[in-house]
């Protein structure tokens, strides 16, 4: 086992670690093929990182989004408070919330205990968070508990992001700190982890449920962290029987088969086939934990196959240890030699570096059709009122130059700009979305009179790409589209007219 010393995990060769380079790369080409798109991925063995690779735009310092990755952080919190003998698991849940309660508390409110919101068996028959969201008052735990219990807890499970943000709220009254506060010095710090970030409700409550940024590295340390039972530079910072129980299963969630959603769930992670359990979130963000190969990946993304990912890290990552195995041991490789023979030719060269190559050359290539149109110089600062819109925009202007477009945005608060790169990524910062955060853009001529513009916020896993169609009237018409989302990906055209 590794000793963590600084910021940073310690690095070895890949086939040091003993792992087939050829099935690494062989889970590359798989993502590839099945158009699955990765914007990061880490694997540590025995504590060291074997191979790593960020997808370009994305970079390795850039945190990234975890959604419900961050529920297992959450759980994590609670394991602490409970070492700390701040609350027990068994716990009623009202307790904590003397003045919220409704004016009758239903007994299967009242037998909830913090154990339940961890196995997300509260009983419960929707997901609760919409209804907090909805609160008028910003008052999530009183909006929680005012909602109807179907079930008795602990015999029904429903996953429940709303059951997270009580751990959160919780804790909160208990330490009188946010989990980002509370978990600073005993899992961050220790570990590394710098400049973690969590979005909070109306009050001030961390979400829990998710909210959490933090980088692709940092995911790696908090599986490592697992993996090692608690432990870090030797130190104990959680009880090893709190991790066997939170990754073990406490609740059924299906019937087991092929799908990795119905293994089972412990205290805010799930069971995988193989024996292998993971904190995972939306659009693929993964901490995937194999303790039978001494073994953490991590992974963020932006994509909708998550169980696609899955498949890929179970078709090619699991053979890649056992096929490492074997050269550690001297057997040959026939698979491993024909990964280095069928691309000798190109560059010579072990499959460790081939590997490497590949892994260095990683990148979502913007879109590329047409470098340049006539209408450049017709829409040249020509400014474009712009009907009603979700995102408050008022007008918009291009300019272009040889390399790069610069749009111009007014809103209620204001003018920005963004460039984007002729047919490459361009580093920047926008609003558009939401709160400013950087991101890539780039622009290409789809046709002569059809402008594409991609926008990858890089910390996140959303990638918008806004079609601008010039019309023979002088008028603008925006398509809008994004590459994952929870509800539509593609919004109703937009129209522009253009204004002196």
């Amino acid at each position: 086992m590794a000793i963590q010393t600084g910021s940073s995990l310690p690095r070895l060769s890949i086939e040091q670690l003993g792992i087939s380079p050829q099935k690494v790369f062989d889970f590359l080409e798989y993502l590839k093929a099945q158009s699955i798109e990765l914007h990061s991925f880490m694997l540590l063995r025995h504590g060291h990182v074997a191979a790593e690779g960020w997808w370009k735009p994305y970079e390795p310092a850039l945190p990234h989004m975890l959604f419900s990755l961050s529920k297992s952080f959450t759980s994590t919190a609670i394991g602490m408070a409970v070492q700390e003998g701040l609350l027990s698991t068994e716990d009623r849940v009202v307790s904590f919330f003397p003045d919220d309660l409704p004016d009758e508390i239903s007994p299967n409110l009242a037998a909830m205990t913090i154990r339940h919101l961890l196995i997300m068996g509260t009983g419960h028959t929707k997901d609760t968070m919409n209804a907090l969201h909805q609160a008028e008052d910003g008052n999530w735990a009183k909006a929680f508990l005012r909602l109807p219990v179907e079930h008795e807890p602990g015999s029904y499970f429903l996953y429940n992001t709303g059951a997270t943000y009580m751990l959160s709220a919780i804790l909160q009254k208990v330490t009188g700190q946010t989990l980002l506060q509370f978990l600073q010095p005993r899992l961050f710090e220790p570990l590394g982890i710098h400049h973690p970030a969590w979005q909070s409700d109306p009050r001030g409550i961390n979400t829990g449920g998710y909210g959490l940024k933090v980088t692709t590295e940092d995911i790696a340390k908090f599986g490592q962290f697992y993996l090692q039972k608690g432990v870090w530079n030797g130190q104990r910072l959680l009880e090893e029987g709190w991790i066997e129980t939170a990754t073990s299963k406490q609740i059924s969630n299906g019937n087991g088969g092929d799908s990795d959603w119905t293994q089972g769930y412990g205290y805010q992670f799930w069971r995988c086939r193989h024996g292998i359990y993971r904190g995972d979130g939306a659009f693929g963000q993964f901490c995937i934990v194999l303790e039978k190969y001494d073994a953490v990946i991590a992974m963020t993304s932006g994509t909708n196959d998550l169980q696609g990912v899955l498949n890929g890290v179970w078709d090619h990552l699991l053979a890649a240890f056992e096929l490492g195995e074997a050269l550690e041991q001297g057997e040959a490789l026939e698979q491993d030699q024909a990964f280095e023979q069928d691309r000798a030719s190109a560059c010579q060269g072990s499959a460790a570096k081939q590997l490497q190559r590949e892994l260095e050359a990683l990148c979502l290539e913007p879109p590329v059709f047409q470098r340049g149109s006539e209408r450049e110089g017709m829409a040249n600062g020509q400014k474009y009122k712009l009907a009603q819109n979700d995102f408050g925009i008022d007008h918009l202007r291009f300019q272009f130059n040889e390399q790069e477009a610069e749009v111009y945005i007014q809103d209620a608060a204001g003018e920005q700009s963004l460039k984007l790169g002729r047919q490459t990524w361009k580093p920047g910062r926008l609003t558009l979305f939401g709160e400013e955060e950087p991101c890539a853009g780039s622009f290409t001529w789809k046709t002569p009179h059809d402008l594409l513009l991609t926008i990858r916020t890089i910390e996140t896993p959303f990638s918008h790409t806004l079609e601008v169609q010039f019309l023979e009237d002088g008028a603008i018409e925006i398509h809008r589209r994004v590459n994952v989302s929870f509800g539509a990906t593609e919004s109703a055209p937009l129209r522009g007219e253009p204004v002196s």
